[in-house]
């Protein structure tokens, strides 16, 4: 008899932690006073207080912003569509956090709670001196307001799983009655007590992909755990450091991501965005721009942010409407299609498919076919942020 073979398990990247859905939200988080609120309000044009106030934000504020995408209006210049549906992408604004959240500090439990709703953490970090707004902890310390906002994310965590581990305990002398479910109470037990090392040794949930089972993925993905979730981080300079691209602490914010995991970092000035917000017209903001030498850097930082939830999208595009719809990144082509309607993916035939670099450089549907660039899709195709897609269904009365 031959050898088995051996059997490797597949290793899932990040796109594999969280909710499976194209409704995710980011949430912006940082200690009081670090420029939230003001980024929020640049964000989305919004009228929410941001007064020089810790807690002056108590609810989070939510709303959704445009993703800005030279492709998608290349495509309405071309089709020059009836209706024209930008992509978007849901903003949260949440309080500040203090040290001692995760008992209770400050307004800690209910802003925890509502990083848990979201699905991406965009960290603000304060780099710029101004005694006129006051810090909480009394001084201006980027590196040290990080440590403290993942410690306590990393708290309510081990909170999280102390109290899966109790409830579980309660279930064991039902769950060992039959072999089946003793061994799922066994390896569950096992992976909260690998879990509960890791979060101990001070690591992010999100950063040990490369030891994470796709079982124990699963588990996490019912957990949902503050540290499991993307983030990437913002830095808050004075006008001149931003201009000049220098301040003290930009190399240690570099080095200490890189040390967790290396997310996104983008430098902004708060103020230099406020500025332009205030100028009242987008004619007045290029001109003020360039007589600056800056540019702002909200389009950038929307654009990441859509990223690190692991978010594309697609476009269905022609005469009646160009729209850019939005589905997880690894979505097969059944599952983007019931972002259009769910009686498209049940009814499901093929997807007819032409990258967008494609169409564009070609000119037209029928050239992009005459090259033999047009192609049908199946169940397994997994869609490609760009895609431009027409989906062929069939859906029988029975079905209905």
């Amino acid at each position: 008899m031959p050898p088995k073979k051996e059997v490797v398990e597949e290793k899932l990247g990040p796109w594999a932690l969280g909710r499976f859905s194209s409704r995710l939200k980011v949430g912006i988080v940082g200690m009081p006073n670090v420029g939230k609120s003001t980024l929020y309000n640049t964000l989305t044009k919004c009228s929410i207080p941001a007064e020089n106030f810790p807690f002056c934000t108590i609810e989070p504020n939510e709303t959704r912003v445009h993703v800005p995408d030279e492709r998608f209006d290349w495509l309405c210049d071309k089709y020059k569509p009836k209706s024209e549906v930008q992509p978007w992408l849901e903003i949260v604004d949440i309080a500040g956090l203090v040290k001692g959240a995760a008992q209770g500090a400050g307004l800690g439990n209910a802003f925890l709670s509502h990083i848990r709703a979201i699905d991406g953490i965009i960290h603000v970090l304060r780099a710029f001196d101004d005694a006129d707004i006051i810090h909480v902890e009394d001084r201006v310390d980027p590196i040290g307001d990080i440590e403290i906002i993942t410690n306590e994310l990393r708290a309510k965590d081990l909170e999280a799983v102390a109290r899966r581990k109790a409830d579980l305990d309660k279930e064991k002398a039902r769950m060992n009655s039959n072999p089946a479910s003793k061994k799922e109470f066994e390896a569950e037990q096992a992976f909260l007590a690998k879990l509960k090392d890791f979060l101990e040794a001070g690591k992010e949930v999100r950063n040990g992909m490369d030891i994470w089972s796709v079982k124990e993925i699963e588990y996490l993905n019912e957990y949902q755990l503050l540290t499991a979730k993307p983030c990437m981080f913002l830095v808050n300079l004075s006008e001149d450091d931003f201009k000049r691209k220098k301040n003290k602490w930009l190399a240690k914010i570099h080095a200490w991501v890189q040390e967790h995991g290396g997310s996104p970092i983008i430098p902004y000035s708060g103020a230099f965005e406020q500025r332009l917000l205030d100028l009242g017209n987008a004619e007045e903001a290029e001109k003020c721009q360039k007589e600056e030498g800056m540019t702002t850097q909200l389009p950038k930082i929307i654009r990441t942010a859509f990223t690190m939830v692991h978010l594309i999208y697609f476009f269905t595009a022609g005469p009646d409407e160009v729209r850019a719809r939005v589905c997880r990144r690894g979505s097969k082509a059944p599952q983007a299609a019931g972002t259009i309607h769910t009686d498209i993916e049940r009814g499901f035939i093929c997807a007819e498919v032409m990258a967008y670099d494609d169409l564009k450089e070609l000119g037209t549907e029928s050239e992009v076919k005459a090259k033999g660039k047009y192609r049908q899709e199946g169940k397994t195709y997994v869609v490609v942020d760009g895609d431009v897609i027409y989906f062929k269904f069939n859906v029988t009365a029975k079905g209905k």
